[in-house]
């Protein structure tokens, strides 16, 4: 499944987790895959879409950076397969 992971930067501070993540590389357990992230140009939020088919590993990864940032956890569906579905439901 894929999720949409809204972080929210604590204090707006991306030197301190940019740091840790230098240091200590993302800290994913296996079978939790990142595919892509983007930020703001403010520093509140990075958007970062990841892959897993077990949610543990998503609650796992986030114990090592809610120290850091807050987070929001939202499953998404490719637009390509939304499309599929409501094209055959027409």
């Amino acid at each position: 499944m894929l999720f949409m992971v809204v972080e929210r930067f604590k204090n707006r501070d991306a030197k301190a987790l940019y740091r840790r993540l230098r240091d200590a590389g993302r800290q994913m357990p296996e079978g939790l895959k990142y595919l892509d992230s983007w930020v703001e140009p403010n520093f509140d939020r990075c958007f970062q879409l990841m892959e897993t088919s077990d949610l543990r590993l998503l609650q796992s990864w986030i114990l090592c950076w809610n120290d850091l940032m807050d987070f929001e956890i939202v499953p998404v569906v490719p637009s390509k397969d939304t499309r599929e579905i409501v094209e055959a439901a027409m």
